[in-house]
């Protein structure tokens, strides 16, 4: 077995992260790496990406619904118009992440989503214009080479792009684990047998295309 997959109880053969968990391994196998246009979705894993700065994925994934909760279903029009009340109910909800940088943030980036939509159509448009060209992804993606690759030129073109539009905790680390997350790779590594399906998906996904 090549270094950097596990296989489960099932007989499915995953990238080492997901471990055994199951609710690690559902979002292994039907989310991570599989293209996503709808903005909503593409906002949230924003965010929770920010969120999960300093901590593990399992932890926020663990309290997503709770996120979603507090959070209004991640709808970029109500959360830009949180207030200083939702700021200290967030802060006392112990089902997020209690971190008040973190929460403001969150609030100034959906008022910086809703400037990117209007300026571009849609969020998806926007993320999916930093989409890596074929001939910038290894050549094959094994264990070693993905441990390499916290940050991309594209990741850094990102983030530098989202910092000048005035979104926060968008570095190009966590940017590159969003790209991840959205599809805009496929981080799957070679021998995961979730990989060739997740490339099917994203050579017959529809890119979504900017305001012309």
């Amino acid at each position: 077995m090549e270094t950097g997959l596990l296989v489960g109880d099932d007989g499915v053969s995953r990238c080492w992260w997901c471990g055994d968990d199951p609710l690690y391994r559902g979002y292994h196998d039907t989310e991570w790496g599989w293209p996503e246009q709808r903005d909503r979705a593409l906002f949230e894993k924003i965010c929770l990406e920010g969120f999960q700065s300093g901590l593990s994925w399992l932890t926020i994934l663990r309290k997503r619904e709770n996120f979603r909760t507090a959070f209004r279903g991640f709808d970029p029009s109500r959360i830009a118009g949180f207030d200083g009340g939702d700021v200290e109910r967030l802060m006392s909800d112990a089902g997020i992440v209690r971190n008040r940088a973190k929460i403001l943030s969150t609030i100034n980036n959906a008022a910086r989503c809703l400037e990117t939509v209007e300026e571009w159509g849609s969020l998806a448009a926007y993320v999916w214009s930093f989409e890596p060209p074929p001939e910038a992804r290894p050549g094959r993606l094994d264990h070693a080479t993905l441990t390499t690759m916290g940050s991309t030129p594209e990741s850094k073109a990102m983030s530098k792009d989202m910092k000048r539009r005035g979104w926060s905790f968008v570095g190009p680390t966590t940017a590159y684990a969003a790209m991840e997350a959205m599809g805009l790779v496929n981080d799957h590594i070679e021998g995961c047998s979730i990989r060739p399906r997740v490339e099917r998906a994203r050579a017959a996904f529809v890119r979504p295309v900017p305001n012309t």
